[in-house]
């Protein structure tokens, strides 16, 4: 299954400790792109049913930026290209991160179920993160064939 999160691709942030109750909280800006990362899944859920906890996962990421306004037209050109990749923060696997947390009970039981990941970063015309989501299957006890 494919889902699209529209804006600026963001990453997991780290917990904060509060001094004055003594826990250990995420942050706000997390928590509101862990939900929008949910709302895209849902949208776009249809006939998907949550992997059973007995079944492997696999997760692709790719995490669209937004092209600078003040690059020339060539080197825009060459963004779209794929001739020049983002290296800004957040980090790959900082968003690869996010996103399995905020498919926690939705996608999957838990996010140990997933065993294959990859993310790419470039840049696009329309900034967000393209992710697929699927069941990754076990065939001749050690060769690994995906659905995907």
């Amino acid at each position: 299954m494919y889902f699209f999160v529209k804006g600026k691709p963001q990453g997991k942030a780290r917990p904060r400790f509060s001094q004055k109750s003594h826990t250990v909280y995420t942050p706000k800006n997390t928590a509101d792109y862990e939900k929008r990362i949910r709302n895209a899944f849902r949208e776009c859920q249809g006939e998907w049913q949550k992997l059973p906890s007995d079944c492997y996962a696999f997760v692709k990421i790719q995490a669209q930026y937004p092209i600078p306004q003040s690059w020339s037209k060539r080197k825009k050109k060459e963004a779209i290209a794929g001739l020049i990749m983002p290296t800004t923060k957040p980090d790959g696997d900082n968003i690869l991160k996010v996103v399995l947390d905020a498919l926690n009970g939705l996608a999957y039981d838990d996010d140990k179920q997933v065993v294959k990941m990859g993310i790419i970063k470039v840049y696009g015309v329309n900034p967000g993160l393209m992710a697929q989501v699927g069941e990754y299957k076990v065939q001749g006890g050690t060769s690994w064939v995906s659905t995907e």
